[in-house]
């Protein structure tokens, strides 16, 4: 009966053994997975800082641009208040000339007999004119 408790003994002795190798085995491979694991963030932190700066970067001049827009933008606002006047004047022209042109057809209806006489006297001092320059 002693034999087979030194029996027992060896072969809790021997699993114990063999779990221990496989337990190392677990644990190196566990440490490899983990070295690769730390390698990779180290790598990953490296280029996050050069996607971070560049992001900086491109932030920057994205603000640059984004004033100079507003810039030219104010210097445009500028330019289409002075065209707005310009389109004003023009209007108030064209109201100008209408009341005046208005004036002058309810002028000239009014004296029409007077306007054709003008008119035969002007026709007269041209010819004259024409045959004293001929002659």
């Amino acid at each position: 009966m002693e034999i087979l408790l030194y029996i027992a003994a060896i072969i809790a002795a021997a699993a114990l053994a063999v779990l221990v190798v496989y337990v190392v085995i677990t644990l190196k491979a566990a440490q490899r997975t983990m070295d690769n694991v730390s390698s990779t963030l180290e790598n990953l932190e490296s280029q996050m800082q050069g996607v971070t700066s560049e992001t900086t970067e491109l932030l920057e001049k994205t603000n640059s641009l984004a004033d100079d827009v507003n810039q030219k933008s104010d210097k445009l606002n500028i330019l289409f208040d002075g065209i707005k006047s310009v389109g004003n004047t023009v209007n108030e022209l064209n109201e100008s000339l209408r009341k005046l042109s208005t004036s002058i057809s309810s002028a000239a209806s009014k004296n029409q007999e007077k306007v054709a006489e003008v008119l035969k006297w002007g026709n007269s001092a041209v010819e004259f004119w024409k045959k004293k320059k001929n002659k």
